[in-house]
């Protein structure tokens, strides 16, 4: 069974990341979700709450034998490929800009380490959702549900209502 890393921030977590996991499953076997934290970006989710969310989601999916989340270490993706033993890495792709974005990264992860990356075409019922702007609708009041699985509804509910607590 061969391993395929699925790298992003997933904050929050939507159907669209859930659906290139599934068929990421499928085409690899395993598939290592590799929730990042990056320090330059105010995550409305911290990584703990993330990991937990998208495993909750895996297990109502029946997906959690063939796909997990973890937290991804600081550092070079391709050295986490390596402890894995992950010979690819899968981005989704919504658009050309994506692809634009993505390239440079996938032809030096390859450079540096020798892992490809597979690129899967988002779902078109599914390329106008990004995390980005389900937070945004999310946090104006808009109904988000049927872009987000149930706990990462769940989830960014909770965090929006923390935060307006704080406010």
């Amino acid at each position: 069974m061969s391993t395929v890393v699925l790298p992003g921030s997933f904050d929050p977590f939507t159907r669209g990341h859930l659906d290139l996991a599934r068929r990421a499953a499928d085409l690899a076997g395993r598939v290592v979700i590799a929730v990042s934290h990056n320090p330059s970006k105010r995550n409305l989710l911290d990584l703990e709450t993330r990991c937990a969310v998208i495993s909750e989601v895996l297990e109502a999916e029946a997906l959690a034998d063939r796909v997990q989340a973890r937290p991804l270490p600081s550092g070079l993706l391709v050295d986490f490929c390596r402890e894995l033993g992950a010979r690819a890495v899968v981005r989704g792709l919504r658009s050309q800009v994506d692809l634009a974005y993505e390239e440079p990264m996938a032809r030096m992860n390859a450079h540096l380490a020798e892992v490809d990356t597979m690129f899967l075409l988002t779902d078109a019922s599914l390329a106008h959702i990004s995390s980005s702007l389900v937070r945004e609708v999310a946090a104006l009041g808009g109904d988000v549900d049927d872009m987000l699985p149930v706990a990462s509804a769940r989830a960014l509910r909770a965090a929006l209502a923390d935060r307006e607590q704080d406010d």
